[in-house]
């Protein structure tokens, strides 16, 4: 019975530590990495990073919408105003429209 119980508060402390480490997680993988200089900000201006992306695009705004989305989704912005795709991970290369085409630009 003893045992039962010790087994029984060792698994909720567990459960709590996990639970506590995944936050800390969360808290972390909101924080972007912007530019060449590897800065971490707390927060990510997607409106006005994909202004300064899509501001040569023949269509800014459905450029301007497909990279909110991007953004939000894959917490980056590749810099520059065309190409660098692969610096924002699979996240950001692998998106797709219901066509089967590259989503993010």
């Amino acid at each position: 019975m003893v045992s039962r119980f010790l087994l029984l508060v060792a698994l909720l402390l567990f459960c709590v530590a996990q639970v506590s480490s995944d936050a800390e997680i969360e808290d972390f993988q909101t924080q972007v990495v912007k530019g060449a200089n590897r800065r971490l900000l707390p927060f990510m201006d997607c409106g006005g990073l994909c202004k300064d992306r899509c501001s040569l695009h023949s269509r800014p705004n459905l450029c301007k919408r497909a990279c909110g989305t991007c953004c939000v989704r894959c917490k980056c912005v590749p810099p520059g105003t065309s190409g660098n795709r692969e610096l924002c991970g699979t996240c950001y290369t692998d998106m797709t429209t219901h066509g089967n085409r590259t989503k993010c630009p």
